[in-house]
């Protein structure tokens, strides 16, 4: 490849545009030509085929993953004075929609094979406050749903999912997104499925959670407009809700391409000190990131981004340790989380990806392992 080789990209979501383009502009054509703009038939479609997609009833689109996560806390009655269990080795917005209903985040640990939350926490941190328990499918990982459906159902606790990175990843054979009572997903440009702006979906099997959801996105209007109770306004736009019909019919190629790319990096950097992420037999894995573990991370990153690789540390501070968040929210011991958040590091991953270019990121990192860098 040479000095003057190209950036090796992260999720690089121009590419998606390009390869799907034909079908892409006709999407976006046929939305400006009607001229209805939000929830209108293609929301309504796309709600449909989303929620056919997750193997549940119902879909709810609103206008970003965050506004998402809130509203299906909203839909569970999660207020003031009510507790969520969650993580804290995850994006913000599982604990900024928790706080924005009024309720107190609580995080426990996450298991250090997948980086999702640890059963075996929510029966230590369970309280007379405890509403829900919000799971995250990290990095494309499923979290371990059975025995966090046992313990929560044991404890009357609603299971709401954060699916943003696990579209089409599978738990026991049953597509994230249908294993809790309901769950929410961020359809970000980074996403596995992505628009080209914000826009998000709750899903659930649920009928009366489904319909909450779907009046809290308009003011809680009824058939008169009149507001019963407080809500506010998270719609889907027809545009986004097009091109992600149009991208929907093709995730799970692209779920199938992230899978062999990872598969390719296991067997490249086996033999690599790097500790290389694992699915666990139960589990089908996306790969939304190929996160790898070092102890020598901040160094790796430095040598393969003078090199043209790019790379991304998520999460470098968990949310309990960010300023923002210093004693506003409630924690366990996080010791599995404070350790892998000082040695994660995500490689480039995503559908469009060469061969050739994780053949070259390899190749890179091998050098680096052996130069001790």
């Amino acid at each position: 490849m040479g000095e003057d080789r190209e950036l090796i990209p992260q999720p690089y979501p121009p590419a998606s545009y390009l390869a799907h383009k034909k079908e892409l502009d006709a999407a976006i054509s046929r939305v400006l030509e009607k001229g209805q703009y939000v929830l209108g038939e293609e929301v309504a479609g796309l709600e449909r085929e989303f929620a056919r997609y997750c193997d549940v009833r119902f879909g709810v689109g609103v206008g970003s993953g965050l506004e998402a996560l809130y509203q299906a806390l909203r839909a569970c009655n999660v207020g003031p004075d009510d507790e969520v269990i969650t993580v804290s080795q995850t994006p913000v917005a599982t604990v900024a929609a928790i706080e924005l209903c009024g309720a107190t985040p609580v995080l426990v640990d996450i298991e250090p094979q997948g980086f999702t939350l640890d059963p075996n926490q929510i029966k230590l941190a369970v309280t007379s406050r405890t509403k829900a328990v919000r799971p995250v499918h990290l990095y494309g990982h499923p979290a371990d749903m059975e025995p966090i459906m046992a313990i929560s159902n044991h404890h009357g606790l609603h299971v709401i999912e954060n699916c943003a990175q696990s579209p089409g990843a599978l738990y026991n054979g049953h597509k994230t997104g249908s294993l809790g009572h309901v769950a929410a997903f961020s359809f970000n440009p980074t996403e596995g499925l992505g628009a080209f702006g914000d826009a998000g979906m709750v899903v659930t099997n649920d009928l009366e959670l489904a319909e909450h959801a779907r009046q809290l996105r308009e003011y809680e209007w009824q058939e008169s407009g009149i507001s019963e109770i407080r809500g506010w306004s998270t719609r889907l736009d027809e545009l986004q809700a097009a091109i992600l019909r149009v991208k929907l019919c093709y995730l799970d190629e692209e779920n199938t391409r992230r899978r062999k790319l990872a598969e390719l990096y296991n067997s490249l950097l086996f033999e690599t000190e790097l500790v290389l992420p694992r699915e666990k037999r139960n589990v089908r894995h996306v790969y939304h990131h190929y996160v790898v573990r070092s102890q020598r991370r901040n160094s790796l990153r430095e040598y393969l981004t003078t090199r043209g690789i790019a790379t991304r540390v998520q999460y470098a501070l968990p949310v309990h340790l960010q300023p923002a968040y210093l004693g506003r929210v409630k924690c366990t011991e996080l010791k599995n989380t404070e350790s892998v958040s000082g040695e994660v590091l995500s490689l480039p991953l995503h559908p469009h990806l060469s061969e050739l270019q994780v053949s070259w990121t390899c190749m890179l990192i091998g050098d680096s392992c052996r130069k001790g860098h």
